[in-house]
Parts: structure tokens; C-alpha cells; sequence
């Protein structure tokens, strides 16, 4: 019997070694068998099914990287997008895997790739305001093409054949500027499986996501949250449709349930999913707060139930302007908040919201806040709802109503960041529609006060105290005419300085205004009380303002029924604008308000390393800052010592984070890109400037005097006059912006006696436009018109460019110019070479990239040449000649250049040039369809 189990034992071991040794002996040499095979099915694969650019360093075959898959790799992956993204990276991973399906390789040696790994990737998918996504990269078969050929087919697209999908440690970014929408997800890590080999299968799902950020319009919703996902999933193969079953989301400590279907379409997508988080608690609905209000939502008891439903539900098609709905809905019930077991909680907190966003239209906003109250202690309690409906002409009903010691809410909530006083109480309500273009305002009637106020935060260590605001309102009709605003008094102290306003608003579509402020701020502490992150100011204010009158005074021209007066004073004040990345900085400013007039007394201020002194008047500055179309008009004296044009250019890098949003898309397009030079739309500005340099796009302009001014087409120069490479130079110029990355020029250029050398070394456009000049010497006048595009470096588009002019030649030399050297050798004429120019005027137009340049004749050893024709700013060239023979040129024959500058080709007795046909410019979108071209042999 032990004989007999030894024997066994020995047999089975024997068995498990050999079994052990083939399937070692199989991982090893199924690679090396079907390398070559496999390879060149997968490059084969992506070659048929990818229409973008796919790269890789190396590729390996191996059971190893994903045991005990077998799995082609490939390292240092990058696929770039679909167009129009086809510059920009889609995936770059360092290693993308494909599972190979070894049961069809090994039985009918056929490649099948069942499975996906992906580790350590950037995901970056992108869509542009009209909807075109990077992601359209997968080509059908040709088999699927014939389906969709049928016009009963389903419209949903692609077929899909994997088991398995394995994302490791990726960074997946969706920026979606169609939507608004941006998603960020860091470390995130996705393991999906299914029998994907059936047309409709259930993909099982395993995600998380270390940091998950998300914006709409540019707003951050959530930021760095954890996520974790248990999902089951149905999908169609064939229509590309997710039915979600069982999907349980975790956002932190927010458990939320999806359920639904989403099924991608050809041109977008059909979406019905429904988000919930049933009778959870309040603190885990406040944990999907902004980080830094966690370590505040530790230390607070937090009691009540919360249940969150969200619904998306539509069609989603930018081309037939389809979105689909979205609805969200809040309840919150018996609600509490005790910060550190303050003396009194926050108790009896309720809210009831609705809010519906048909189409993702916000003119079509829906707010329901049916319920919003809490008390604090026995007397302090807040009640309010609210009923709307659109957005730039609203229908809203109202009520804001409580009264609250500031003190106790404070210390209820553990506002740890400010500290709070006083006795704050409101009664107003609302109902009625707003709009500002029909001039309609709720009825109205209310008030706020605020008493014994006290504010200090954390940033600066003493308080602003004193704080009294009492202000009334009151609309009966509902019109902004009938709307009046009380406000008296207003004051507070901030260190030892009292400021006082009092001011009266009525009859909003004409406004009259009745308000006195006086007072004396420093705002660089104040700011302090306040302060932001990635902002500075500093300064001090002084008021002693008295403004009464109506806005139809100072637009009609009844300045004699104002009566504004006062002064302000500003000292080191940093401000700046979302037109400009840098900082305007005030170093002093002293302005006086007389009737229609803001007088600029003194006014010193700095932009980057431009400096500006500037003295003069403002009219209807009141209307301006009133009135959304406002313009404000004004005349004044500028001088400086250096103006910096290059440091205004809307995409240069900068400490003005706040931009608008077309700027930070442009600055995101365009990362090599400076930008154009933005004009603000709503003014009229003269300026008699006097500026000792300019620099701009790497030339320095010296003694600059004339008019400059800021009107409704755009920025202007008149009579302008500077010194550049040492002789006077006259523009008149408009200048209008049509994008940050895009602007257009008309301009007059005059230019006496100045070196030709030195014109074409320093100035860009003259080396552009006459090539010729590398070989002169002399001096030489010009007189010429031109306008055109600008890019997004504030350089010119040539091919957008038209003009025409002269150029005086008054005493020039030519030596080395291949052309004159070519004609010279053609026609065994030495003299012919190096020619002089005296008082020669050469005409010329600018079209489209060519320059056509009128006949001109000079003498040269005893000839009499005469040329004529077309050149182009990429040094193309049909040119003719005469060449007038001794004496007095009554007889010549004729000489065609053809070629380029560098290499000029010239025929004798020839009068058969090249045609070139000139550049194709598409004017609406600043891009050049097709530069200038040679084409057949052309007779004149």
C-alpha cells in the first residue's frame, strides 16, 4: 500500500512537472512564433481603423506584462485627435497593451484583440464650441459602412470587441467648451469586464479616482474629491448604447445611484440618466464641499437627512441645436449645525429646490426654492423662497425675510476665517419680471439695516467697525421708473477714519441720483481684510464727492441742471482688467468732478514698464459706469517716457488672472501665440501724446508726437510723427481688433531721406517688401499706403495685405544683387552689375501677396534699362526689362527675369515670363487658403 501511493504520488508529480514544463515551455515560445504575425496585425488594425496619428517607441509580445494574457505592448504611446484637433494629443501612455484572444490565434491563426490595458496615461478629450470632438478617430468596416447605408439602420455607430478594459493610474481630462463643461479626474483606475464577444452584453465595472475636479463655466462644482464606483452596465455593440443598471457612485462619503441609458450617436448623443441620494445625511451631502471646508466639517455636529435627486435627459446634437434637459432637486429636513458646542446651534434648518435648465438653455432657467429657513437660539430666525423663470428677462417671486445677531450665527456656524457683529434684519418681497432691455423691475417693497456692524478676518489684525447700512426699497408699478433706493446712512471706521454715504436712487430708466460720500481709505489694508488669493492692491483713497442730477443731463447736453462737485484722490492703486494681463498701477491721481466733467488734474500711473502722465477731462463718466452701453468721451495730454506696446497684447503672460473667458480660451489654442492688442469698445478718447519711446514687436520708436485716440472703430494715430533708424517717419493709422488672436490695419507711411541699410536690417515689413534693399546703400523716401490682417503676434498676414505707393530712390547703390549680376552676365555688359540710382521713383501696388511694380527707368554705363512687373513677398519674380542701348536708349531689346531672388533665371530676347497667380485669403476667418503659386508661361 505505501508502495502503491508512493508510486501514485511520483506518477502525479511526474504528470504536474511535464504539464508545468509545456505551459512554461508555451508562454515562452507561442511569442516568438507569431511575432511577426501579430505585429503586423495590430499596426494593420490601426492602420484600417484609426484616421489620426498613432506613435509608439517599441513594441514587445509577452505573456508577462498582464499574466496570464497574452498581450502586445506598446511603449511611449501617443495618438493625437480627430480633426480639427489633429495637432493635439488624444492618449499618451507609457504603455498601452492589447490582449491577444490566444484560442483564435492558436486553432484558426486568426488576431483578435479582446482585451485593452492602459497604464499611466493622459486621456485628453476635447470639444470646440461647435461641437466637433477630438474622439471621432475609429473607422467602421467596411461592412458597417454598408449598414449605415441603409436608411433603416439604426444611426448609432461602431461595433466594439473587448473583454476587457484595464485603465491604471490615468490622468483622463474632458473639456467640452460646447457645454462649458470640464471634467479633471486624477489617478484614476477602471477595471471593466464582460463577455463583449456578444452583441449585448453587462460590463461589470470597478472605478476610482483619487482627485476629480469639475467645472462649469468655469465655475469648480467639485474640487479634488475621491470617487469610487461599483457599476454593472449593459451595452449594445451595435448601436453603441449603455444601459446603466446597477451603478453605485461614492463622491467622498456621497453615496449617489445611477440609473438610465446613454447611447452615442453620429453627431452627438442621447442621454436619459437619472442621479439619486436617498435620505442620506447632511454632513455626508456637506462632504462633497471644496477641500478646504473639510477640516471645518470635522470639527461641527452635523444632524438631518438630505435626499438629492439629478435627472439629464434629451438629445444632444450641436448642428440641429439640440440639448438635452437637466433637473436637479435638494430637500433637506430637521437640519442642525453646533461648531465646537457653541452656546447657541444652528436648528430647524429646511430646504425645499428645484431648479430645471430646458436645453441647457439659461434663458429657460426654472428656480423653485420653495422652502429655505433655520433659527438661532429663541428670537434669530431666516425664512425665504423664491419662484423664477428665465434669466435675462426674469419672472420672479419672492420673499427674504428674518432677523439675526451676527455674533451668534457666527459662533453657530464656526466661521473660523471671519469674525462677525451686529444685529442684521431684512424684510423684502418681490414679485414681477426683470429686464433691463424693457426697462421692467418687480414690485417691490423692503429693506435691510444693519447695526453696531463688526468685521475682522484673519488676514488683518484690526476690525472694521462701526458698520451702518440702512437701505429701502420701493417699486409700486413695476418699472425701473418707478424703482427708488434709500440709502441713508451708511458709514463705518476703518482705522480711526470714518467714511459716510448717503445717497438716493430713483426713476432707474432715467436715474436720478442724489448722493454725498466722504471719507479717506487705505485700500491697501482694506484690501488686506479681504484678501484673495493670486490678487494685491495697495493705496489709499480720499472722497469728498456731492453728485445730484439725472442721466439723460450729461447725454442731452443739460449740464446746466448737474450739479456734481468734489474731489478724489488716488495714490499707488493697482487695478486691472480682464482686456489686459497686466496690472494698471496709479501712483497718483488727483481728479476734480465739475458738472459733466471728471477732471484728470494730475494723474502719474505705470503699466508693466510703460509709464503715462496724463492731464484732461472725462464726460459722462456717470452714465458710463451706470449704463451697460454707456461710452465715455474725453480729451486729454498725454506724455511718457516709454510705452510698451508688446506688454498689452492679450495673450502675454501676466499677474491678471481674472480674463475673460475668449482670452483664456485663445491663450489655450494658441500657446505660442503673444495675441493682439485689445481695444475696449465703449469709449471715445483723444489723446495729444508725446512719448520719448516705443517699443513694439522688437522696434523702438524715439520722439513720438500727434493724436492718438480710442472711437468706436477701433484705435487710431493722427499725424503722428516718430523717429526711427534717424529720420522722421509720418502715419496715420487705424488699428481694430476682431479677435485676441487676430486684428486689422489701415495706415498711411511717409518716410524722408533715411538709410536703406539700416531700414531693411531693423524694420520687419521693409525687409518683407522690397528684398532688393539687402544690396542697397543710400537714401532713399517713402510715400505709401497699405492695410491688411495682423496674427496673433501682431505681424503682418501678407497675403491679406492691399496698398500701393512710392519709393524715392534720391541717391542709391546696388552691388551684389544676383539680378542685376545675372543680367550683367547675359549680356557681357560689366557696367550693368552695380548700378547707381539718383533720383528714381518707383511706383508700386500690394495685392494679395504680389507686388506689381509700375515701368521705371534709369541710366547705368551709357543704358538705359526700364523694368517692370510682378514680384511677390515669397520671392517669386516675373519681371521685364528694356534695356536701352547707347545712345539715348531709342534702341533696346527686351530681357525677362523669372526664378526667385536667390535664383534669378534671365532670358534675352525673350518676352515670356512665368504667370503667378496670387495668394487665396478667406477675410471672415484670417486664413490663408492658398499662398501665391507659379503656373504657366505667360506673354506680355
Amino acid at each position: 500500500m505505501p508502495s502503491s501511493f508512493k508510486h501514485t504520488a511520483l506518477k502525479v508529480l511526474k504528470i504536474t512537472g511535464i504539464t508545468i514544463a509545456v505551459i512554461l515551455f508555451l508562454l515562452f515560445i507561442i511569442p516568438l512564433l507569431f511575432p511577426g504575425k501579430i505585429a503586423s496585425e495590430v499596426k494593420k488594425i490601426a492602420n484600417e481603423r484609426l484616421d489620426t496619428k498613432l506613435e509608439f517607441t517599441k513594441s514587445k509580445l509577452s505573456f508577462f506584462t498582464h499574466f496570464p494574457s497574452l498581450t502586445v505592448s506598446l511603449d511611449d504611446l501617443s495618438l493625437t485627435g480627430s480633426k480639427p484637433f489633429s495637432n493635439d494629443t488624444l492618449l499618451k501612455a507609457d504603455q498601452v497593451a492589447f490582449g491577444i484572444d490566444i484560442k483564435r490565434l492558436l486553432f484558426d491563426n486568426e488576431v483578435k484583440i479582446n482585451k485593452l490595458y492602459v497604464s499611466d496615461a493622459l486621456i485628453n478629450v476635447m470639444v470646440n464650441e461647435k461641437g466637433q470632438a477630438n474622439y471621432n478617430i475609429y473607422v467602421a468596416p467596411e461592412d458597417r459602412k454598408n449598414e449605415k447605408e441603409d436608411p433603416n439602420a439604426p444611426e448609432e455607430g461602431t461595433a466594439i470587441r473587448l473583454e476587457r478594459i484595464d485603465l491604471q493610474n490615468c490622468h483622463v481630462k474632458y473639456n467640452d467648451r460646447s457645454a462649458k463643461i470640464l471634467v479633471d479626474a486624477k489617478g484614476f483606475n477602471y477595471i471593466g469586464k464582460g463577455n463583449l464577444s456578444d452583441d449585448i452584453f453587462d460590463l461589470a465595472t470597478d472605478a476610482k479616482i483619487d482627485n476629480l475636479d469639475f467645472y462649469y463655466d468655469r465655475t469648480g462644482y467639485l474640487r479634488r474629491k475621491k470617487v469610487s464606483a461599483d457599476l454593472i452596465t449593459r451595452i449594445n455593440t451595435h448601436a453603441l448604447t449603455f444601459i446603466l443598471q446597477k451603478n453605485e457612485l461614492h463622491i467622498n462619503k456621497l453615496p449617489l445611484k445611477f440609473t438610465g441609458i446613454f447611447s452615442i450617436l453620429r453627431d452627438g448623443y442621447k442621454i436619459n440618466i437619472k442621479a439619486a441620494s436617498e435620505n442620506t445625511t447632511v454632513k455626508d451631502l456637506l462632504s462633497v464641499m471644496p477641500p478646504e471646508y473639510l477640516t471645518w466639517l470635522e470639527k461641527t455636529e452635523i444632524s438631518g437627512r438630505s435626499d438629492l435627486l439629478l435627472t439629464f435627459k434629451g438629445d444632444y446634437n450641436v448642428s440641429k441645436k439640440q440639448k438635452p434637459n437637466l433637473a436637479f432637486n435638494l430637500k433637506i429636513n430637521e437640519g442642525s449645525v453646533n461648531y465646537k458646542n457653541a452656546p447657541v446651534p444652528l436648528t430647524d434648518f429646511q430646504m425645499d429646490l428645484n431648479a430645471m435648465l430646458p436645453s441647457l438653455d439659461t434663458e429657460q432657467l426654472l428656480v423653485n426654492l420653495r422652502t429655505l429657513k433655520f433659527k438661532v437660539g429663541e428670537k434669530d430666525y431666516f425664512n425665504a423662497y423664491l419662484h423664477s423663470k428665465g434669466l435675462s428677462e426674469m419672472s420672479i417671486n419672492a420673499s427674504i425675510k428674518g432677523a439675526l445677531d451676527l455674533a451668534v450665527v457666527d459662533a453657530a456656524l464656526g466661521l473660523e476665517n471671519i469674525d462677525l457683529k451686529g444685529i442684521l434684519k431684512t424684510d423684502i418681497q418681490a414679485r414681477g419680471v426683470f429686464s433691463t432691455s424693457k426697462k421692467l423691475f418687480p414690485k417691490t417693497i423692503g429693506g435691510i439695516s444693519l447695526r453696531n456692524g463688526w468685521l475682522k478676518t484673519k488676514y488683518y489684525p484690526n476690525p472694521i467697525t462701526n458698520i451702518t447700512f440702512i437701505a429701502n426699497m420701493l417699486n409700486k408699478a413695476g418699472t425701473y421708473q418707478d424703482l427708488i433706493v434709500a440709502v441713508a446712512p451708511a458709514s463705518f471706521v476703518f482705522e480711526g477714519n470714518p467714511v459716510y454715504v448717503n445717497a438716493t436712487l430713483s426713476d432707474f430708466s432715467d436715474l436720478a441720483y442724489n448722493a454725498k460720500i466722504k471719507g479717506e481709505l487705505n485700500v491697501g489694508r482694506i484690501y488686506q481684510v479681504f484678501s484673495q488669493k493670486g490678487l494685491d492692491l495697495t493705496g489709499y483713497a480720499k472722497a469728498d464727492l456731492s453728485l445730484k442730477g439725472k442721466q439723460s443731463y450729461a447725454t442731452t447736453g443739460q449740464y446746466d441742471k448737474l450739479d456734481n462737485k468734489g474731489t478724489l484722490l488716488l495714490k499707488n492703486i493697482k487695478a486691472t482688467s480682464e482686456l489686459f494681463p497686466k496690472a494698471f498701477f496709479i501712483k497718483e491721481g488727483h481728479f476734480r468732478f465739475q458738472n459733466e466733467k471728471m477732471w484728470f488734474e494730475k494723474f502719474n500711473a505705470s503699466y508693466g514698464k510703460s509709464d503715462f502722465d496724463i492731464n484732461g477731462y472725462l464726460l459722462n463718466t456717470i452714465n458710463y459706469f451706470l449704463e451697460s452701453k454707456g461710452t465715455l468721451s474725453g480729451n486729454f495730454n498725454l506724455k511718457s517716457k516709454l510705452i510698451n506696446v508688446d506688454e498689452f497684447m492679450a495673450l502675454e503672460d501676466g499677474e491678471n488672472k481674472d480674463r475673460n473667458l475668449e482670452v483664456e480660451y485663445a491663450k489655450e489654442d494658441h500657446p505660442k501665440m503673444s495675441g493682439v492688442v485689445i481695444i475696449p469698445k465703449n469709449l471715445n478718447v483723444n489723446l495729444d501724446a508725446s512719448a520719448d519711446k516705443i517699443e513694439y514687436n522688437k522696434l523702438v520708436f524715439n520722439k513720438l508726437n500727434g493724436k492718438i485716440g480710442i472711437k468706436k472703430e477701433g484705435f487710431y494715430l493722427e499725424n503722428i510723427t516718430f523717429n526711427i533708424i534717424d529720420c522722421v517717419l509720418g502715419i496715420n493709422a487705424l488699428y481694430k481688433d476682431e479677435s485676441p488672436t487676430s486684428a486689422h490695419f489701415d495706415a498711411h507711411f511717409t518716410a524722408k531721406d533715411f538709410d536703406v541699410q539700416r531700414a531693411y536690417k531693423e524694420i520687419p515689413m521693409f525687409h518683407d517688401m522690397v528684398t532688393a534693399a539687402e544690396k542697397a546703400h543710400g537714401i532713399v523716401s517713402v510715400d505709401y499706403s497699405v492695410k491688411g490682417d495682423l496674427n496673433g503676434n501682431m505681424g503682418p498676414i501678407y497675403e491679406s495685405m492691399q496698398g500701393g505707393g512710392t519709393i524715392n530712390l534720391r541717391d542709391v547703390k546696388i552691388k551684389g544683387l544676383k539680378l542685376f549680376d545675372g543680367i550683367s552676365s547675359k549680356t557681357g555688359q560689366s557696367g550693368l552689375d552695380n548700378p547707381d540710382m539718383k533720383g528714381i521713383e518707383i511706383k508700386s501696388t500690394i495685392d494679395k501677396n504680389l507686388i506689381k511694380i509700375e515701368p521705371f527707368t534709369f541710366n547705368v554705363a551709357s543704358f538705359r534699362p526700364t523694368i517692370k512687373g510682378t514680384t511677390s513677398f515669397d520671392g517669386l519674380l516675373d519681371l521685364r526689362m528694356r534695356l536701352g542701348l547707347p545712345l539715348f536708349g531709342i534702341i533696346g531689346f527686351p530681357i525677362v527675369i523669372t526664378g526667385t531672388h536667390e535664383a534669378p533665371k534671365i532670358k534675352i530676347f525673350s518676352k515670356t515670363g512665368q504667370e503667378i497667380n496670387p495668394a487665396v485669403y478667406d477675410e471672415k476667418n484670417n486664413k490663408v487658403i492658398r499662398k501665391e503659386k507659379v503656373s504657366k508661361p505667360k506673354t506680355k
